[in-house]
């Protein structure tokens, strides 16, 4: 076995694919192979990706990438979102939600008013959701959307507006009015970004904010394992990977208006890159690989976190960026 492919067990399935094509932010034609891998996390396919990268946008996506009836084979059961809270150290779920209280806090201060309506696009089980009742909402105004039907009858069943669907296909999202909408490294997963930004500046109020967060491609980590390795490209799953630039110019053609730019810890990107390095490439150390996995490890999670709160206090761009984006009140006369 190399660093050209190859790392995963025969039993694993070849499934199907579908070609994307042009850019799906500018429709750009002109790109670039900047990586390729497997699914080092899960091995739940032996296909061979591509990440490509527009030379006019700088966005980068997976082509060809899993046909739609191959979802419930890249998203096992098992997948970590699910319930992530069972998968770490209880400590780590500790400092997770004080980081999250933080940044939802930093949000509503941005709003510079607390949010009269608020929605949480792939919610999971309710973090966020249970976060914002701090802000006085009641829990028919605290609204999210998650492809998991367990998750949504369980928030339904606790009085939140919930629902089991697409950005693309939502009810909640096609009829309410928010002043705030969060979503948290969940634009990399969605066929089409366009299409879901759109729709979710069409569901915020005047003077309302979006704040997405999403992988970074122009991150230190992701320059050093670029052409393999990056956890941030979480082969098959991750069909987007934006820079800056990208992400800007997705906003601005849904007539959102950039005010901020964020960088969080993007500690399982660091401590998933040294993983599949470690257990797939040329030098294989499985051991080591253990390690530094993010899901397994407290020791090395807690080293990468604080070296990126301390990289972003210094000013350096992390692999996890927050843009907050508003919505322009509209024009008298």
């Amino acid at each position: 076995m190399n660093d050209a492919g190859g790392a995963m067990p025969d039993t694993a399935p070849l499934i199907s694919t579908e070609v994307v094509g042009s850019c799906p932010v500018c429709s750009g034609s002109e790109r670039a192979r900047i990586a390729a891998g497997q699914d080092y996390e899960y091995e739940s396919c032996r296909n061979e990706w591509t990440m490509w990268q527009c030379r006019r946008c700088s966005h980068a996506w997976l082509d060809p990438r899993p046909a739609d009836r191959e979802l419930g084979v890249i998203y096992p059961r098992h997948y970590y979102s699910y319930d992530f809270e069972k998968k770490i150290n209880p400590i780590a779920v500790k400092g997770k939600a004080w980081l999250d209280r933080r940044k939802l806090a930093g949000l509503a201060a941005q709003l510079r008013h607390p949010p009269q309506g608020y929605l949480d696009v792939g919610c999971g089980t309710g973090r966020f959701l249970r976060m914002a009742e701090k802000f006085d909402l009641p829990r028919s105004r605290i609204a999210g959307i998650e492809l998991s039907e367990p998750a949504i009858a369980a928030l339904r069943a606790d009085g939140f507006s919930a629902e089991c669907a697409t950005v693309e296909a939502s009810q909640l999202v096609r009829t309410g009015r928010f002043d705030l909408i969060t979503m948290f490294h969940v634009i990399e997963h969605v066929a089409d970004p366009r299409e879901v930004v759109a729709r979710l500046a069409q569901a915020l109020e005047e003077g309302g904010i979006l704040a997405i967060e999403t992988p970074n491609l122009e991150s230190l980590d992701a320059r050093l394992f670029r052409a393999r390795w990056w956890g941030g490209y979480h082969f098959p799953r991750h069909w987007h990977i934006f820079t800056l630039a990208s992400l800007t110019q997705l906003l601005r053609q849904a007539g959102l208006e950039v005010e901020t730019v964020r960088y969080q810890p993007g500690h399982s990107f660091w401590l998933f890159s040294l993983h599949h390095a470690l257990k797939y490439g040329r030098c294989r150390n499985r051991r080591a690989a253990g390690l530094v996995h993010p899901l397994r490890s407290l020791p090395a999670l807690i080293l990468a976190t604080g070296f990126d709160i301390l990289r972003s206090w210094l000013g350096f761009h992390t692999s996890a960026m927050m843009v907050v984006a508003r919505r322009r009140p509209a024009q008298p006369g």
